[in-house]
């Protein structure tokens, strides 16, 4: 018997979004061909549901998810996509109900009314927080430290990984290394601090380097880590390596060195951060940062399904470790 994985490996996409699609979730963004192109192999493969008992259809918890990122947003940065996956296929496997509060719902409290625990993925502001902890204090928010308050929350360990692609980057002989990262804001423009960015600045004060010539800041883009990279080339005091806070923006700066017509690893070397797809088909193959997303996303989603079920209150802090990808973007300076 067929099986979406089958489907899934037709169609060249993910078995998450084949299953999405049979089930006509119409919140997941993606085209009509894609959609039509695993109908059309479904029906082909004689793919048919499994079937379940009674007591399995019943769900007994609710999930609420909230995103951030829109559905076009998640698609040109799939960073939050990853998470939320990793959240909803945490509740497929096991029988949990989902609910989603979109970027534009402005009806919280009436969404996420019935929900027993809640996932929020990305950046909110402390009237969001305060919201969302009023409706459903069984809560956990991913990508977002919430020191303030006694609520779970799991993010990257960017200190930890900051550090080692600058002492990577040293052990090649770099001296010189650009920062390229993003601003964000939340609610009444409150800014979001970014710890790639002030870890940047606590390693190259502790080793004597200049944390501030190369410093630069646009939005977490390929079109802004162009912009940011084409002004560096402008500079006649020039680093030899560019640490990017993200694989956009390192994309977008490679794009930029190419254009200029310098090499990589030669001329810069580069480093990104997530580990999306598309590094390894770069050119060259970007080094970078493995932020395990969708593993976010799974610990978020049983922490509150754990939570509820043991009674448990205690909140968590998580920092979960990240993992240097050494590709060939980078090379020793001579």
């Amino acid at each position: 018997m067929a099986t979406i994985r089958d489907i899934a490996k037709e169609a060249g996409i993910s078995a998450g979004a084949v299953s999405r699609i049979l089930n006509q979730d119409e919140s997941l963004s993606v085209s009509d061909a894609t959609r039509e192109r695993v109908l059309k192999i479904a029906t082909r493969v004689g793919y048919t549901k499994p079937l379940r008992s009674a007591q399995a259809k019943k769900h007994n918890f609710t999930i609420g998810i909230v995103q951030w990122f829109s559905a076009e947003e998640e698609l040109s940065d799939t960073y939050y996509l990853t998470a939320r996956q990793g959240v909803e296929d945490f509740c497929g496997k096991n029988n949990i109900a989902i609910t989603r509060l979109f970027p534009s719902d402005d009806d919280a409290a009436e969404v996420l009314k019935d929900v027993d625990g809640l996932v929020c993925i990305g950046k909110f502001s402390n009237r969001e927080i305060k919201t969302f902890i009023g409706i459903c204090p069984n809560i956990v928010f991913l990508d977002m430290p919430v020191d303030k308050y006694p609520i779970t929350s799991i993010t990257m360990d960017f200190d930890q990984s900051v550090r080692d692609a600058l002492h990577y980057l040293e052990t090649l002989g770099h001296s010189k290394i650009a920062y390229l990262g993003g601003l964000e804001y939340v609610g009444n423009h409150e800014p979001i601090p970014d710890y790639r960015k002030r870890q940047y600045q606590h390693y190259t004060k502790r080793h004597n380097l200049d944390g501030e010539t190369w410093l630069m800041e646009g939005s977490f883009t390929s079109a802004s880590g162009y912009e940011m990279m084409k002004e560096i080339l402008q500079m006649a005091n020039r680093p030899t390596a560019v640490f990017a806070a993200s694989d956009a923006i390192a994309i977008g700066a490679m794009r930029a060195i190419s254009e200029a017509g310098l090499s990589i690893p030669k001329d810069f070397s580069l480093i990104g951060f997530n580990d999306v797809e598309a590094c390894k088909y770069t050119t060259p193959a970007l080094t970078t940062i493995h932020a395990p997303a969708y593993d976010m996303g799974a610990h978020g989603a049983n922490l509150v399904y754990v939570s509820s079920n043991l009674q448990i209150h205690t909140p968590l802090k998580v920092k979960i470790p990240c993992k240097l990808i050494k590709r060939e973007s980078c090379g020793e300076i001579y």
